[in-house]
């Protein structure tokens, strides 16, 4: 098993250290793990590392970061090596300059971020656009994985005429002011949880990564891609053969407003 440094990944020239780059309004209580930053094609990726095991990669949604997983981080660290980051532009990592924040730059770097950790017997937790991401990297290396969990997710092209108007309306030209300007999409966060109100620190923990339009970009261009992105996630569906023997939990949330039934 690679050896894990603290603080940063020990394949960087450039040692960066937790305090410098983890931020004040992280709570050390409600996310009580080491922060490590990797440099990765010219991003600053934040990942949290925790445990021993079989290794558990956990891919985000939107717009969310690894602090979505923060209880089963917790609870399965005892049994598993947790690795849960966030993609550019969300959470603690940093984008390049130039980056497009699109699924499949997205893809390509949580790709090298695997190949960088030299992980093998992968189990991938995915959930939202994890689920694209995620299943995208399975099956690039379908041989790297032995298991998947997966929520509420897709893998496929979205056709959905609801889902194409949310598209149009989020992730295009109004989307400027709904989500540049209000952060819309980080805000409603809280709506979407169901069994229990969020309270206010939780619900910055949300917000807080994406305090000037041209951080919520990332968030937008998710939306966006719902339209945008029909010819990769073609890809992707043609690709799900390659891993359809892979034991698979799938846990789906009936109540949810999104994805529901």
């Amino acid at each position: 098993m690679p050896d894990r440094p603290s603080g940063t990944d020990g394949h960087d020239d450039a040692r960066r250290t937790t305090a410098s780059l983890r931020p004040d309004w992280v709570s050390d209580e409600l996310f009580p793990f080491e922060s490590r930053f990797m440099e990765l094609d010219g991003h600053v990726i934040h990942h949290v590392d925790e445990g021993e095991g079989p290794p558990l990669v956990m891919y985000h949604g939107n717009p969310t970061w690894s602090f979505v997983y923060r209880t089963v981080i917790d609870r399965l660290r005892d049994r598993f090596r947790c690795i849960a980051f966030d993609y550019p532009g969300f959470g603690l990592s940093r984008a390049a300059p130039g980056y497009d924040f699109s699924y499949r730059s997205h893809l390509d770097v949580a790709a090298a971020f695997v190949e960088r950790l030299d992980l093998d017997g992968i189990t991938a937790f995915v959930q939202d656009w994890g689920g694209p991401i995620g299943l995208g990297v399975a099956t690039r290396h379908p041989a790297g994985h032995r298991a998947l969990v997966m929520g509420n997710t897709f893998a496929w092209p979205v056709e959905d005429r609801m889902w194409r108007a949310v598209s149009w309306l989020l992730g295009g030209p109004p989307g400027r002011a709904l989500v540049d300007r209000g952060n819309f999409l980080a805000r409603s966060v809280g709506g979407a949880h169901r069994r229990r109100a969020l309270d206010s620190v939780e619900r910055n923990h949300y917000v807080a990564p994406f305090p000037t339009p041209e951080r919520r970009r990332a968030t937008r261009a998710f939306i966006a891609g719902l339209r945008t992105a029909d010819s990769d996630l073609r890809e992707l569906a043609a690709g799900l053969p390659s891993i359809e023997d892979l034991p698979t939990l799938i846990l789906w949330a009936t109540a949810d407003r999104f994805y529901g039934r």
